[in-house]
C-alpha cells in the first residue's frame, strides 16, 4: 500500500491567504542552553492544509470538533481539472463519475504552485453551480489544491452551498504528483474545541477499488 502525503509543509515561509502573516515558530528552549528543545507555535486556523466546518460561514453551524472523523476518512476521487483556466463549473464536473459519499478532490493548475510562493489571487476556484452540482451528488467532502475554494466572491456562496449541506471543505492540498482516480483519504484536523477550522495532516492511500 502506498501512502501519499498531500499536506502543505508548515513554516514561517509557507504561503498564506492574501497578505496574512499568521505563522510563527519560536524556539523557547534550545539544546545549547537547556539541553533539550521546545518551541512556541502560533498559527492561524486557516493556515496550510486545513478543514472548514459549517461554523466558518454559518452562524449556527457545527464547529469542527463536533464533526465525526468519519466525515474526513473514506473513498476519495481525484478529478484532473488541470486544463481549466479560471473556475470549475457544473459542466466541467458532469464529465466525471461521482458517487454518493465520496470525498472529491479537485486537482487544478493550482497544484503547480509551490507552498512557499507569493499568494496568487487568480487561483482556480469552484463556482457556485459547481458547488451545487456536488451537493446534488451528495458527496461527503470537497478538497481543492489552494488556500481557498473561491476567490472571495460576494457572500461566499460556494462555501455556504457546501457547508449548509454539512459537506466539509479541505483547502490547501498538494496534488501535483497525484494521478486522477480512486484512493482512500484520511484527514485529521487538530481537536480544538469550538473552532471553525483547523490545520490538518492529510494523506491518500493507493488501493485497488
Amino acid at each position: 500500500m502506498k501512502i501519499i502525503d498531500i499536506s502543505w509543509p508548515i513554516s514561517e515561509q509557507t504561503t498564506q491567504y492574501k497578505t496574512k502573516k499568521e505563522i510563527k515558530i519560536i524556539p523557547t528552549k534550545t539544546f545549547e542552553k537547556d539541553y533539550f528543545r521546545e518551541s512556541l507555535i502560533t498559527i492561524g486556523s486557516h493556515s496550510g492544509t486545513h478543514v472548514d466546518s459549517p461554523a466558518h460561514y454559518l452562524q449556527h453551524g457545527t464547529t469542527l470538533d463536533k464533526i465525526p472523523l468519519s466525515s474526513l476518512i473514506g473513498p476519495a476521487n481525484v478529478l484532473d481539472l488541470s486544463h481549466i483556466n479560471e473556475k470549475i463549473t457544473a459542466q466541467d464536473l458532469e464529465k466525471f463519475e461521482i458517487k454518493k459519499d465520496e470525498i472529491i478532490l479537485l486537482k487544478t493548475k493550482n497544484s503547480n504552485k509551490a507552498a512557499f510562493e507569493t499568494f496568487d489571487p487568480n487561483f482556480i476556484y469552484l463556482s457556485t453551480d459547481g458547488a451545487q452540482f456536488l451537493t446534488e451528488k451528495k458527496v461527503k467532502a470537497v478538497g481543492i489544491d489552494y488556500l481557498g475554494i473561491e476567490r472571495n466572491q460576494p457572500g461566499h456562496e460556494t462555501h455556504k452551498i457546501l457547508l449548509e449541506k454539512n459537506i466539509l471543505i479541505i483547502e490547501g492540498l498538494r496534488l501535483k504528483e497525484v494521478k486522477s482516480g480512486k484512493y482512500i483519504f484520511t484527514c485529521l484536523p487538530l481537536l480544538i474545541e469550538n473552532i471553525e477550522s483547523s490545520p490538518a495532516r492529510t494523506i491518500l492511500m493507493e488501493i485497488n477499488l
